[in-house]
């Protein structure tokens, strides 16, 4: 009833071309998890998988999650109870309002309860899951974001999906990743079946400060004491700095590179859906060039981002790196005025 019996959807690799990446020597390519599916989009499949897999044994008739009037987990969430037929109830932030994301989620069929600010605050308190789960006891509590070690671990196999099309580009291998962060569930994902392999770059959509890094600092933890008690043997290992000193990437980079192989920037561009002129118009040019739809909260701001670390010369030339399009074009209705072409 929650999940399909098929594997994951297949998201093709594709080279990533502009003039400022050519310039700096670097390639890229992009993996298109926005093509997987039009309504359960991008890394929501991989997000969800786990977590309905796990609703289903414990004998649910729905889920009950989290998310803002623009969540693109809700989005997906609500699409995949419709299509596969399980109840949905979403728990929103702040006060009833109506986005094309809320109009989408009624549309669906998804129950939403608004909680305020301070309500939605509460929700990582120990007691915040109890009177829902005295009201709803046959729904299934889902992460905010289709978050925590289930949703990083189907995320994992993302990587794998890259591999096994480096080809068709005439790679053999790669130097890292770079994705935007919006709970950091994803990049965990990466970093776990990266096993320190490739570095994982996340271009936080929040701020630094507003839980990205400790939760993904969590599901690694939450990783390493579910197979291995030391966690030594399964936690990524950090790279030497010899070994980075051959890499492209190598000491151009900034130091704030974790042990696990991962680094965590801001791309926020001053809070999370914020936007701004340059940020829109840079989106509706590398649409228009491209052909690639992005949206200003998430990977339109990890594009952005990449830019300019590229043109300040902070990845270095032969640089191979794989761009990771998560989805989440729902969240452009709001801004479809705004990002009309040139």
């Amino acid at each position: 009833m929650f999940a399909p019996s098929s594997p994951l959807p297949h998201a093709p690799l594709q080279p990533l071309r502009f003039d400022w990446l050519q310039a700096a020597g670097v390639q890229a390519a992009i993996l298109r998890l926005d093509l997987v599916d039009p309504l359960i989009s991008g890394n929501k499949w991989f997000k969800l998988k786990h977590h309905l897999a796990a609703a289903e044994r414990a004998g649910a008739r729905g889920v009950i999650s989290l998310g803002g009037a623009h969540s693109n987990h809700l989005h997906a969430l609500a699409a995949a109870g419709k299509r596969f037929g399980f109840a949905t109830v979403g728990l929103v932030r702040g006060h009833a309002v109506e986005t094309p994301t809320v109009l989408d989620l009624q549309a669906f069929g998804m129950e939403l309860h608004w909680l305020g600010y301070a309500g939605y605050r509460a929700r990582h308190d120990a007691d915040f899951w109890v009177p829902w789960r005295e009201r709803y006891p046959l729904l299934f509590p889902v992460p905010e974001g289709g978050g925590g070690l289930d949703g990083a671990v189907g995320c994992a196999e993302i990587v794998e999906q890259a591999r096994r099309q480096l080809g068709v580009l005439g790679w053999e291998d790669y130097d890292c990743w770079w994705l935007a962060c919006g709970t950091g569930t994803t990049l965990a994902g990466l970093v776990l079946a990266e096993a320190g392999q490739h570095e994982v770059i996340g271009a936080m959509a929040v701020p630094e400060g507003h839980g990205v890094e400790g939760n993904v600092e969590g599901i690694l933890e939450a990783f390493a004491s579910k197979l291995a008690p030391t966690g030594a043997a399964f936690l990524p290992k950090p790279a030497t700095l010899a070994e980075r000193d051959h890499k492209p990437l190598g000491a151009t980079l900034p130091a704030r590179c974790k042990p696990q192989g991962y680094r965590l920037l801001d791309a926020s561009r001053g809070g999370f859906a914020k936007t701004d002129p340059g940020l829109l118009d840079f989106i509706a040019r590398h649409e228009a060039e491209s052909g690639i739809p992005l949206e200003p909260l998430y990977t339109g701001k990890a594009l952005l981002a990449l830019h300019e670390e590229v043109i300040s010369g902070r990845i270095a030339k032969g640089t191979r790196l794989i761009f990771l399009h998560t989805g989440g074009l729902q969240g452009r209705q709001t801004f479809e005025s705004a990002l009309a072409h040139p």
